[in-house]
């Protein structure tokens, strides 16, 4: 029988756009000993590592050979993940598994990006098939603007309705000591930045970020020894689907699938509501730290997640349902538009998620109790995973 595990220790650098003050190695460092400390563990408490980023952004390969100094990894068992966007939580999952099997009581998972060491527009560009990725070659301010267009189209959204989920983000952002773009934004700022594709302006997309997050999973006997505000990982999915999803005028909000089946944000979110018995997100969940690349993404990935209704989401965006103070909290730490070291922005969903559970955000807190939480990561080629976290067992 598997191991119920938890988070029992979380790190996160500060995060910025360039740190030329540390190399790779040193900035992994930074956030694995802050989730040590957190954990009130020493490396020699830790049984496996498992870490990675997305090696094509900096061109430096094999990077677990040559980071076990900084991660505490020589000598014990692991690996070394590497699945685009959804990088974080992948090794996040790896680590839980790693509990769960009984096989380690502590396992250490460490993420990172360093995106003033490379290009990461270049590393994206080197591994699209001429054929088969065409209609992901146009990269992901034109994929997202194309969104953006085809749900306004459909749904009656306007773009002012993106410009206050950006406007929020901003403001979980700014009470959060760790992210990196904290603007003080109003309505008029993000409605008069530089319009990229339209509807797609700057402030509508993720930053490039330098930065790292771990997290210390541990087995369930062990984490109750380890600290008394164990948050217990309730769940996790990952789900590969090949296909997208668009919204075609005169069809109001309804959806049309390119492709084959469901998108993997739908199913993954299907998959552990069903497995949990949440039969309603909104009641059953009471905070969401979500991957949205793009504001436009967040308003769509409202309704694919089955968080409301199809045509809603830019609704709950004029009604300041996700707000912090909203009656579904989504992102209160600044989410990725805010914050994006891509190989650990993933993870540091998972982070933020266990901070609140904890009650250990800060100005970010939520003002209500967080019994459960509900994090995803999504990357190239529709690939989503979700992780559902609790306070109890």
């Amino acid at each position: 029988m598997a191991e119920r595990v938890a988070i029992v220790g979380v790190g996160q650098t500060y995060h910025r756009s360039r740190r030329p003050d540390v190399n790779q190695v040193e900035l992994m460092n930074e956030a694995v000993r802050a989730a040590l400390d957190d954990a009130q563990l020493t490396l020699k408490d830790i049984d496996a590592v498992v870490m990675g980023n997305m090696e094509l952004f900096e061109g430096n390969y094999l990077v677990d050979m040559w980071a076990s100094d900084g991660i505490g990894s020589y000598l014990k068992p692991g690996m070394k993940i590497t699945t685009g966007g959804t990088t974080g939580a992948t090794i996040s999952c790896a680590a839980f598994t790693y509990a769960a099997s009984g096989l380690f009581n502590t396992v250490l998972a460490v993420a990172f990006e360093k995106q003033d060491e490379g290009d990461t527009r270049a590393g994206l560009i080197s591994v699209r098939d001429p054929l088969w990725d065409r209609f992901m070659a146009i990269g992901a301010v034109a994929t997202f603007a194309r969104m953006g267009r085809s749900y306004m189209r459909a749904s009656g959204c306007q773009e002012e309705h993106a410009a206050l989920l950006r406007v929020k983000a901003d403001r979980g952002a700014c009470r959060n000591p760790y992210a990196h773009l904290k603007l003080n934004l109003t309505i008029e700022d993000v409605m008069n930045s530089r319009m990229l594709i339209w509807p797609m302006r700057l402030l509508y997309m993720c930053p490039t970020t330098v930065g790292a997050a771990a997290l210390v999973v541990a087995s369930e006997r062990k984490a109750k020894k380890i600290t008394k505000k164990p948050v217990w990982v309730q769940d996790w999915v990952t789900v590969h689907q090949q296909s997208a999803r668009v919204h075609r005028p005169g069809e109001e909000a309804r959806v049309r699938t390119i492709g084959v089946g469901e998108t993997s944000h739908e199913r993954a979110a299907q998959l552990i509501y069903k497995r949990n018995g949440i039969t309603k997100p909104i009641r059953d969940i009471d905070v969401a730290e979500i991957y949205e690349p793009s504001t436009w993404g967040e308003l769509i990935w409202y309704e694919l997640y089955g968080f409301c209704e199809p045509g809603e989401g830019w609704r709950w965006a004029e009604k300041g349902v996700t707000d912090m103070e909203g009656e579904f909290p989504v992102n209160p730490s600044g989410g990725v538009v805010a914050t994006n070291p891509i190989g650990a922005t993933a993870m540091i969903r998972i982070v933020e998620a266990a901070l609140q559970v904890r009650g250990d955000a800060g100005e970010h807190q939520m003002t209500r109790p967080v019994r459960r939480a509900f994090t995803t990561a999504w990357g190239g080629q529709n690939w989503t995973v979700a992780t559902l976290l609790s306070k109890s067992i």
